[in-house]
């Protein structure tokens, strides 16, 4: 049994045990519910689902058979309802539910193919469902979890299966398809026992390879990180060591942070598409948990994987330093914190396992190790600005703390310490108070644990209890009203520290953590702090009057979360009885001499923890004398009469002289009511003998005439009678059980106790005695009863002549009635409902629940009904517009209709605001302090039982919520009908707070008894159609019905499904806006939500019901939806939509006539024409969905042909026929569909939304669009060309033309012939790009004729086009081009039929006489073909045409056009990076047909060799002719130079179309297949960036930033390192400096995979550029150094640090001996002083051991001559300006006379020194 069920109240507790009875009669009842033959029984299960619900939220104990019978039924019934998102969702999620919860106990073998063919039916098919987007986002949600949730029951084999199924997704990776692959991959994979034998080298080996084939994308490394570290963490036997420095060097390259100031971002990241990115789970930031769990994972003794993870945590550390955060911190907070979890979770796994072998198991060293490297971390974040980073740093010390206290306490200690002594920067305080409250308690085991030896001698015992002293003393002087956080903090930390101990005592000698003073001198110094805050505080808001004002509507202590309230708890409930004596006393006093309004809730909770913790002694204490000066307040005060008690010859007295109390009075009054009515929440038995003056107190404050004291006396009625009858846990914050290790702290309690733990005390519940329950039985008569009556003798016969009194005196008589119910809460019984026949039994059970003892009886409940329904009567007719009275109306409705629902909101409510989760009160399961390991968290008890109140109070709002949504025997009480009746007329109220809240209390009435819906959905629908319905009817109306229920109850009602529509489209006579505005939001919301319909609906379409209108449904929906109808444009929008979704609907049920599709899909093309622009749009996604392949396509291969021709001319294909062939039909529909086209000017793009975003409102694009065209929207590859421009092509509207041609044949051809003919020349780039689009559809279609059409007039009219001059319109006609290329399938491979043929067209040479523009076009188009190839896969034509493209390209390299130049370079990149591929594919998978000439054609490479050849010579041409440049001034040399001039000139121009080639192939992302090509390039972009050809060297700075980022493989790096090693020796200083740059960036990327002696070759090279000839290069070579020492190299570093040390020093002594002649030259002093600022500037925050000496020798070289003074004063300046925040502590490593140096140095005097 669960902990919190066993600690529920006794009565509560026995009845749990019934639960796994009931729960099997559930089960039954679904199995009988569910018939497989009939797939609309499915809706008949969907209302047991919340009941299962119930059953795992109420953490029953159930039986294993049980549930596994549950879960295969449920995976049945989800498999089989396919088109039926709604049901799947549901059954979905609560499958999900009970699998994760029982995943260790079930065995289930789960298959894994139909749940990809459920995601792949419903989000990956091109003709989905009409269901509203929301649904499918849902829909998605359910699967994938579900997918997540079954992974681990798949059976064996279905890994490779997997595998082999998505690796064909994955072949071509510039096609989308790849992204959904990995998407596939990641999701599907499992990596279980069963089959754990598929992962083997061989597949990490392809696993890897295909993460490389996708540099720089975000989505793309998520995916994969995911996989593996699911593959790391789970399969133990495989040995990673060789793939270490790889998965590293990706680990660091992942995060993205600006590296040696560059960018912290990808300069670009390749594009996944919108529906990917969508649909799978994607953060675009870092994976950081997948690196983290991998790290973890990977730690074994004796692995290299710690040093590896040691050189990470060295060079990221400093991005979390505060003055070094930005967009990149979170993801490096996540990194932090996934590793502390994952760290521990693995330990608590080791733990539970003690047999698995010790190699893989983490022992001491390898503890102490990590613990070691994350310090590093949380030392830098802990003061971070970034409020996540800080907590995440406080979290993460405590769980590391109960690891490996030998090294986290001292630390937290220090740092405790240095934060008391900054003065300046009070946020540390705080951060530095969380981290002690959160280490509390491991500080406190390990001081006094018993098991002490272990911890090492070096610890100091007294230290950690002087910490605690110390903080303690210190959080007195934190209370400050002034600073809320640093109150909050303290309170906090009291809270942590003292739920640690047994008892609070003076004389416990054994720990007495007060140093300083006496335990109790603290106790009086905390309570005197308390008082004068409470004293002082502000109230956040004036305290507003009426009903709102709750009795806490408190200030920051009580708002801003739950510490002032727990502390508080936990202080008095721990004291011992003298000292708890001593705070009572002093409390005491406080309350009885002091009023203060503005503190209400916070006293009372004071004085409420007093009675909780002794109720005896603090009612005599504190209630006695409160409640005895309220009624001695009350007695001199005017009396109304009206509060019960008082009898009518009391009224007659005051009519004429009102007397009211004085404000400050009426302000006391309330303040101490209220106060006492928080004060007696737990009061319970204690509080009967003053039995008596309660009551007298509550009749005098009804009695009373301020409005105020009413409310106050309405608190205290509802605190009184809970605090008699309901249950609540008494002696919480007492400690029952001592720790065993250490006697003087409390043992705290994990949920997962074993049995033997069970013993654990069991909470003392208050459970009310015969005396209470006839306490409050009397108090039900005197003021529900009572009031009652009153309110009918006010309602029937008229006895108040002063229509003031009477509102008087009806408003507190409804508050009374209203206050008693909401005392009562769920403990006055329900209404009976009455059964439909005889024959029905007992109310079924399901779960146990209840908030207290029952008093009073169900007629009360229903005369209470009565009553309230008559008086509900009379305040419409009488006070309709008096909103107080009203409101009150409705709250007591909701009470008395709603059983349950207060409990439900308390419960909500206390469940937002339960901070307290936090690591202060959690020990983990893993405690290497104690040596006591557990299964789960530990939590004090007091917490603990927290939870089991409030999940009592969740069991008994849900207890009878259910019982009569299943079962369909019973019919709603007569109460509830009348309930209904008056909220439905309030909900239509004209006052907005008044609808509001009746629309709330009616649907959850409604909710609750699902009979009642299907009459107010009418009644409802039909104000929407009456002309003369008020304003505030129809917003009324439309917030019901747009609320979840009522939708849902729409897909299986054909009455009020009818209704619903026919109002909505029949109510556009409603004037207002917001009436307009209301019903378009409703329309929008049932179209987003739109579930599909259910059988019955669609039956009663088709064949009229007798007596209803639904027959016609249809044909009036379609009259109305035509232009001529006289309907405003909306309305007819609408009405055309939900034409669309009948028709959709209707096609999953085959017997439905085809006569609506028919007509539907002849009407919408009939629209494309229409006037109004947004009914062409969505008759264009209607077209998308309703037309469908068929016949006239033409047959592949390998089909046999279709049978018989007689079923080509389907009855659609004739419908359509008829329409499209009317006179001018396509010329009017071209004009019309131009018009959508609007240009933007700005040129910024617009695709795949319908571009006419600037003329539509968002309500208008969710009735127009479709989902569809998030999965599957074209086009299918990257666009990154930037070339094209941007294109306003609609893609979908090529595809009508594309399913147009398809459903009719070659008529279609004929009869666009004319139309694209004048629209292809026309001047007007809308219309172009309507023919582009109907063009490109065309030739898409791949219909019968098509070829004999392209013979006769399409191929001329694509060589028009090419050849034309119009410039504007290139983007379409390229998409055009694009379009008509791209391949078929989910892949892209299957090959259109007029590929060829189109290519053939385009790479025809051109005539001689051609423009650029003629040329550039062309290439655009062939630029536009190419990226839609699929390459692993190209026929022999299509790589021939590679190969002579290659070549005319080649040579075309240094032509005069810059624009033309561009593309060339694009079009190489295309085009070698297919070859490329195909290569690589090929060799993979070589062919059957043996190798081909042209095979080895490609193999030689020659493009490659002729490349680079050209190359270096253009260089040194280049660099020769800038030399010269700046050479030739004399006239004589001119003439032979002009020839060498312009050679130069045209190198200039080739060089630039060669650095266009490197840029896109990073653009494109294609770069990964071209390593070694751009390896070879690197000289030229290093040494060009500074030229005199501008243009040149603006492209070559571009292409180096996009180097920064590469990272090259092991096999290209050491051409890479050769190139960088002698362009560092080039006689050009400025190629030397850029040499530099680079290598700082380099050095940061690839340092896991470097070589020993390649790092050493490097480190020499920068050494000797230190006494370079050129100063810009030696300072620049310091920095670069700096930069490597921070790299994790330690020994290289220390090696250097020596050396320069020794040097400057030996200089430095020859300088002071020196003569007058200096032996050395300026260059090798700066050189050697350079060193020591490298080596100082490698540690900007810390101070290692050799610091002191490095900077002072460093300020010895001040006096220096000129750029060797600047360098040592700017250096030392910066090491100030990095140190001066904890300068106080680290200026003790220096010496005096070091620290004299430094003061010298800095010209102005510092004040840190």
């Amino acid at each position: 049994m669960h902990l919190y069920n066993g600690w529920l109240p006794p009565p509560v507790a026995e009845e749990t045990k019934k639960e796994k009875e009931s729960f099997a009669r559930v089960v039954r009842c679904v199995k009988e519910l569910h018939r497989p033959d009939d797939p609309e029984s499915v809706y008949g299960t969907l209302k047991w689902i919340s009941v299962i619900d119930l059953y795992v939220r109420a953490k029953s104990d159930l039986s294993v058979e049980d549930v596994t019978e549950l879960v295969e039924i449920g995976l049945q019934i989800f498999h089989s309802s396919q088109d039926k998102l709604y049901a799947q969702v549901r059954w979905g999620n609560v499958l999900v539910r009970l699998m994760n919860k029982y995943r260790k106990k079930l065995s289930l073998k789960v298959e894994w193919r139909p749940l990809y063919d459920t995601l792949i039916h419903a989000h990956f098919s091109r003709s989905p469902g009409p269901e509203g987007w929301r649904l499918r986002q849902r829909h998605f949600e359910a699967v994938t979890s579900l997918t997540r949730s079954c992974r681990r029951f798949f059976p064996q084999g279905a890994a490779s299966d997997i595998w082999s199924e998505f690796m064909s997704l994955l072949e071509n990776p510039w096609h989308n398809s790849s992204f959904e692959g990995s998407g596939f991959v990641r999701l599907f994979l499992p990596t279980n026992t069963e089959n754990q034998d598929f992962f083997s080298e061989k597949w990490i080996n392809s696993c890897l390879e295909l993460w490389d084939s996708i540099p720089n994308c975000q989505f793309w490394n998520g995916q994969w990180a995911a996989v593996l570290a699911r593959v790391i963490k789970n399969c133990s036997f495989i040995d990673w060591e060789s793939y270490l420095p790889m998965l590293f060097s990706r680990f660091l390259n992942m995060f993205e942070v600006p590296v040696a100031n560059g960018s912290g971002s990808y300069p670009f990241s390749v594009d996944v598409p919108r529906n990917t990115r969508f649909l799978f789970p994607n953060r675009t930031m870092t994976p950081s948990k997948s690196i983290a769990q991998s790290i973890v994972y990977f730690l074994k003794p004796g692995s290299s994987a710690h040093e590896q993870f040691k050189k990470l945590v060295n060079l990221l550390e400093q991005y979390y330093h505060p003055s070094n955060g930005g967009r990149w911190t979170y993801s490096l907070e996540r990194f932090l914190l996934h590793l502390v979890v994952a760290f521990q979770k693995r330990l608590q796994r080791e733990q539970q396992n003690l047999d698995s072998p010790s190699t893989v198991c983490l022992g001491k060293p390898e503890r102490v190790a990590f613990v070691d490297v994350v310090l590093k971390l949380i030392d830098r974040g802990q003061y971070s600005k970034n409020e996540h980073l800080s907590e995440t740093v406080a979290a993460a010390t405590s769980i590391l703390s109960y690891v490996e206290p030998s090294l986290v306490l001292p630390f937290v200690a220090s740092r405790f310490h240095l934060a008391l002594e900054t003065t300046t920067a009070t946020h540390q305080l705080k951060t530095a108070m969380m981290s002690v409250a959160f280490a509390g308690r491991s500080i406190l085991q390990s001081s006094m644990s018993t098991a002490k030896q272990e911890l090492g001698g070096d610890m100091d015992d007294r230290m950690f209890l002087d910490l605690i002293g110390i903080s303690l003393s210190n959080a007195l002087l934190g209370m400050d009203a002034n600073d809320p956080p640093k109150t909050l903090a303290t309170m906090q930390l009291i809270g942590s520290i003292f739920s640690n101990m047994a008892v609070l005592d003076d004389s416990s000698d054994d720990i007495s953590i007060m140093t300083m003073a006496s335990f109790s001198e603290w106790l009086d110094e905390f309570l005197c702090r308390l008082i004068a805050l409470l004293q002082h505080l502000e109230p956040n808001s004036v305290i507003n009057e009426g009903l709102s004002s709750s009795a806490t509507s408190g200030t920051f202590l009580v708002e801003d979360g739950p510490y002032y309230y727990c502390m508080l708890e936990i202080l008095l409930g721990r004291l011992s009885g003298s000292l708890y004596s001593q705070a009572l006393k002093k409390i005491s006093k406080f309350v009885r001499t002091n009023i203060l309004p503005g503190a209400i809730a916070e006293v009372g909770l004071l004085c409420c923890a007093c009675v909780h913790s002794n109720p005896e002694e603090a009612v005599v204490q504190i209630v006695e004398p409160m409640i005895l000066a309220v009624i001695a307040s009350l007695k001199e005060t005017p009396v109304t009469g009206f509060g019960g008690k008082g009898s009518a010859d009391t009224l007659g007295s005051n009519k004429k002289d009102k007397q009211t109390l004085s404000p400050a009075l009426e302000a006391a009054i309330d303040y101490q009511l209220k106060v006492l009515s928080v004060a007696i929440t737990y009061g319970g038995s204690s509080l009967l003998r003053y039995k008596d003056h309660f009551v007298e107190a509550i009749s005098s404050a009804f009695n009373s005439s301020s409005w105020k004291v009413n409310g106050a006396g309405d608190h205290l009625l509802r605190s009184l009678l809970g605090s008699l009858i309901l249950y609540y846990p008494m002696d919480q914050y007492k400690c029952l059980s001592r720790h065993p290790a250490a006697p003087a702290l409390e043992e705290w309690i994990s949920t997962k106790a074993s049995s033997k733990d069970e013993q654990v005390a069991h909470s003392r519940w208050h459970v009310p005695t015969k005396e209470e329950i006839q306490f409050a039985n009397e108090l039900l008569d005197l003021h529900l009863q009572s009031a009652l009556d009153d309110l009918l003798r006010i309602c029937q016969s008229n006895i108040h002549s002063d229509a003031g009194d009477e509102k008087t005196h009806l408003k507190v008589t409804l508050l009374r009635i209203d206050s008693t119910l909401q005392g009562v809460l769920s403990c006055l019984p329900d209404f009976r409902p009455s059964p439909r026949h005889d024959m029905v039994g007992e109310l079924p059970f399901f779960i146990a629940g209840a908030s207290g003892s029952s008093v009073g009886s169900a007629e009360m409940r229903e005369r209470t009904a009565e009553t309230i329904h008559a008086a509900c009567k009379y305040l419409l007719e009488k006070k309709s517009d008096d909103s107080i009275l009203l409101v009150l109306i409705i709250r007591i409705m909701d009470a008395l209709g709603n059983y349950g629902s207060l409990e439900y909101d308390e419960w909500y409510n206390h469940r937002q605001a339960w901070k307290l989760e936090s690591a202060a009160i959690v020990e983990p399961p893993a405690n290497f302090i104690t040596e006591f390991h557990s299964k789960g968290k530990r939590r004090p008890r007091w917490a603990l039982i927290d939870k089991a109140y409030m999940h009592n109070t969740w069991r008994s709002s849900q207890s009878s919520y259910h019982l009569f949504r299943t079962d369909g025997n019973f019919s709603p009480p007569a109460s509830v009908t009348l309930l209904v009746d008056d909220l439905l007329t309030l909900c239509l109220h004209n006052y907005e707070t008044v609808r509001v809240l009746a629309g709330k209390s009616l649907l959850k009435l409604l909710k609750r008894w699902p009979p009642l819906l299907s009459k107010c959905v009418r009644s409802l629908s039909e104000n929407l159609r009456n002309p003369d319905a008020p304003e505030n009817v129809v917003l009324g109306s439309c917030s019901i019905l747009s609320s979840q229920s009522v939708l849902k109850h729409l897909t299986t009602d054909p009455k009020s499904f009818s209704s619903f529509l026919l109002g909505i489209l029949s109510s556009s006579h409603h004037e207002s806006m917001k009436s307009q505005k209301a019903i378009i939001e409703l329309f929008v919301k049932y179209n987003i939500h739109f579930a599909g319909l259910s059988k019955n609906i669609l039956r009663s379409l088709d064949s009229p019901v007798e007596g209803s209108t639904s027959g016609d449904l249809v044909s009036q929906i379609s009259s109305m939806s035509f232009d001529s109808s006289s309907l405003h444009w909306r309305y007819n929008l609408m009405a055309n939509r939900v034409l669309l979704l009948l028709a959709m609907s209707s096609r999953i049920d085959p017997t439905f006539s085809f006569k609506i599709l028919n007509e539907t899909a002849g009407h919408f093309l009939k629209n494309l024409k229409s006037q109004l622009p947004q009914t062409r749009i969505l008759a264009i996604s209607a077209l998308n969905t309703l037309l469908k392949e068929s016949p006239h396509k033409m047959q592949g291969k390998d089909q046999p042909p279709a049978s018989s021709q007689e079923n080509a001319n389907t009855s659609l294909d004739l419908a359509l026929s008829q329409i499209f062939q009317e006179e001018g039909f396509f010329t009017e529909t071209f004009e019309s569909l131009s018009h959508i086209h609007v240009t933007d000017t700005d040129g910024s793009s617009s695709r795949g939304n319908h571009g006419s975003s600037s003329f539509q409102s968002m309500a208008d694009k969710s009735i127009t669009r479709f989902y569809f065209e998030f999965s599957a929207s074209w086009p299918r590859t990257p666009s990154w060309i930037s070339l094209l421009g941007s294109d306003i092509f609609y893609p979908s509207f090529a595809r009508i033309f594309k399913r147009l041609a398809q459903e009719c044949g070659v008529p279609v051809f004929l009869a666009l012939k004319s139309p694209l003919e004048e629209f292809c020349n026309a001047k007007e780039r809308p219309k172009q790009c309507v023919a582009a689009e109907t063009l490109a559809g065309l030739l898409h279609s791949d219909v019968n004729g098509l070829l004999s059409e392209w013979d006769s007039w399409i191929m001329v009219q694509l060589q028009n086009v090419i050849l034309g001059q119009s410039v504007e319109s290139i983007p379409e006609w390229a998409a055009c081009i694009r379009y008509a290329v791209t391949g078929k399938g989910k892949q892209g491979t299957k090959i259109p039929i007029m590929r060829q043929q189109i290519l053939d067209c385009i790479v025809a040479p051109l005539p001689p006489t051609a423009t650029t523009t003629v040329v550039s076009k062309r290439y655009a188009f062939l630029s536009a073909a190419l990226i839609e190839l699929s390459p692993p896969k190209m026929p022999l034509s299509e790589v021939k045409l590679h190969i002579v493209l290659l070549d005319e390209l080649i040579g075309n390299m240094s032509h005069s056009s810059a624009q033309i130049r561009e593309a060339i370079g694009v079009i190489i990149s295309v085009l070698c990076s297919n070859i490329r591929l195909r290569m690589s594919y090929q060799q993979k998978h070589p062919s059957e047909e043996g190798r081909t000439d042209v095979d080895s054609q490609l193999k030689e490479e020659n493009w490659f060799k002729l490349i680079s050849a050209r190359a270096s010579e253009a260089v040194t041409n280049i660099q020769q002719a800038s030399i010269s440049d700046s050479l030739d001034t004399s006239a004589d040399v001119v003439m032979e130079n002009a020839q060498s001039n312009g050679d130069s000139l045209d190198d200039v121009k080739w060089m630039e179309t060669l650095f266009h080639f490197i840029i896109s192939s990073f653009k494109s992302g294609r770069a990964s297949y071209l390593g070694d090509v751009i390896a070879g390039f690197l000289y030229p972009v290093i040494s060009l960036q500074e030229t005199s050809h501008k243009d040149l060297s603006t492209l070559a700075k571009a292409a180096f930033e996009l180097l920064k980022w590469r990272v090259f493989p092991g096999s290209h790096l050491q051409k890479v390192i050769g190139v960088i090693l002698s362009s560092a020796d080039d006689s050009n200083w400025r190629i030397r400096s850029s040499t530099l740059t680079y290598l700082r960036t380099f050095m940061y990327r690839h340092t896991f995979i470097l070589a020993h002696e390649e790092k050493q070759k490097i480190w020499r090279t920068v050494e000797k550029l230190l006494v370079d000839s050129q100063v810009e290069v030696r300072e620049h070579a310091a920095a670069v150094l700096a930069g490597l020492m921070k790299g994790g190299d330690e020994d290289f570093a220390a090696d250097f640090r020596d050396r320069s040390y020794a040097e400057a020093n030996s200089i430095q002594k020859k300088r002071n001996r020196r003569k007058s002649s200096s032996t050395q030259s300026i260059a090798e002093v700066h050189g050697a002083v350079l060193g020591l600022v490298a080596s100082v500037l490698s540690v900007p925050y810390d101070m290692p051991s050799w610091l002191p000496d490095h900077v002072t020798l460093l300020a010895r070289f001040a006096g220096e001559p000129t750029p060797i003074k600047s360098t040592v004063t700017k250096a030392v300046a910066e090491f100030r300006r990095t140190h001066a925040d904890t300068w106080n502590i680290q200026k003790d490593s220096f010496t005096e006379e070091q620290l004299e140096v430094l003061a010298d140095t800095s010209s102005s005097s510092s004040y840190f020194a």
